[in-house]
């Protein structure tokens, strides 16, 4: 069975990675999502039809992902498509960040995402895809977002050395690196109007536009998406600057 498989599918990025992966990938029986928020997942269901499966389970808990592991192995599943989405941040100073919360970002971004890896790669046939969303904060340090610009970087070194081991296998995986976006990102990571500046003045990149697009990239065998000539610029700059000056830059 064709599947495909979507991590932090209940809402914002996430939500329109389902919804697109539905309308481009017609050969596929079935999109398995995963989150939390079963209301949410089984909105999208109801929206989309009995080609989705959901999976309201914690991908932090390796209990459930074993779970999940063990229904890719009873459906015979051959996962042609895997977006590792989950993961959130926090804005603030790293001392005044809860180390529940420090730490939190590290298991979902970083662990999670790399046991969900992991698990699903030996049901992924030759040609099959590997998306993992990460961000612009991989591409420079970023004060008040010591931890999750750290947890992006990792993944952006995760696909890119998994990218070149995979190529005998004909699996691309790509880092997509959005800039901010309207979605329930910003509220958890207490990133409110007036909370950065640099928040405030950062062109917003458009949830849907960002799916679509990133999945094309996908198909084409990218290595890295970002989306925005703005952004792209900055990804330039950050390669070819000293990192102090372009923390600067980016402070938040």
């Amino acid at each position: 069975m064709n599947i495909a498989v979507i991590t932090g599918a209940s809402s914002g990025l996430g939500r329109e990675y389902v919804k697109s992966v539905y309308k481009m990938y017609p050969a596929l029986e079935e999109i398995w999502i995963i989150a939390r928020r079963e209301n949410k997942l089984f909105e999208l269901k109801v929206e989309l039809g009995d080609k989705i499966r959901i999976f309201p389970i914690d991908i932090t808990d390796s209990f459930a992902v074993n779970q999940y592991a063990e229904m890719l192995k009873e459906t015979n599943a051959n996962v042609r498509l895997l977006i590792n989405n989950a993961g959130f941040g926090k804005l603030e100073e790293f001392v005044n960040i809860s180390a529940e919360d420090n730490c939190g970002m590290v298991r979902l971004n970083c662990e999670a995402l790399t046991l969900m890896t992991a698990v699903t790669l030996p049901f992924m046939s030759y040609g099959a895809e590997i998306i993992n969303t990460c961000s612009i904060a991989s591409f420079a340090p970023n004060t008040r977002m010591a931890v999750y610009s750290s947890t992006k970087a990792y993944v952006m070194s995760l696909s890119r050395a998994l990218r070149e081991e995979l190529k005998k296998r004909q699996i691309n995986v790509l880092a997509v690196c959005p800039g901010p976006m309207d979605t329930e990102f910003l509220p958890v990571a207490n990133i409110a109007k007036g909370t950065s500046r640099t928040f405030d003045t950062l062109p917003r990149v458009n949830p849907k536009e960002m799916a679509e697009k990133s999945l094309l990239a996908s198909k084409k065998k990218k290595a890295v998406y970002t989306n925005k000539a703005f952004y792209k610029f900055y990804r330039f700059v950050a390669k070819i600057l000293p990192m102090s000056l372009v923390m600067k830059m980016a402070k938040t």
